[in-house]
């Protein structure tokens, strides 16, 4: 498994990001890329969208956690997210205050794109996420004729 960590940013109304295609894909133990993504809302800039570079990879994207600034005022931040499954409409998943600044997600995982959007309060705010992607797995004729088999009955 390849993993590389790196921190992204927003930037001119666009999240700067590693590229999938820096990242060597050839790994002896799985077809996987890992890489660490991030971004930071503020009431300069109140949204940010994930975006995977490729389609037609499967793409799993991991919110991992969300932490108010120390710099932030001591008022209600609300984080909300929306993803290419879900409603149009952005569902809050995090309320931050400086009594609860930070909350961590196990495995909450979204169908990129993904947008963020602070919708209370002037952050800053820090999201910290995973974005796996995996090559889809080739089967050899065998297990195809096995497959064909077993949906012909």
């Amino acid at each position: 498994m390849l993993v590389e960590m790196t921190n992204c940013f927003v930037e001119n109304d666009s999240v700067a990001s590693v590229s999938l295609s820096e990242i060597s894909s050839s790994s002896s133990v799985s077809d996987r890329a890992c890489v660490h993504w991030g971004c930071v809302l503020s009431d300069s800039k109140t949204t940010a969208v994930f975006q995977a570079e490729n389609d037609l990879l499967e793409n799993q994207f991991f919110i991992k956690t969300i932490c108010l600034s120390e710099e932030a005022g001591d008022e209600m931040h609300i984080v909300a997210v929306c993803d290419s499954v879900g409603a149009s409409k952005p569902l809050p998943i995090a309320t931050l205050r400086h009594c609860m600044p930070m909350i961590s997600f196990p495995s909450l995982e979204l169908i990129p794109p993904v947008t963020f959007k602070l919708s209370s309060g002037k952050g800053p705010v820090f999201i910290s996420a995973q974005h796996i992607t995996l090559n889809p797995i080739e089967m050899t004729e065998g297990e195809e004729d096995d497959e064909e088999e077993d949906e012909d009955g």
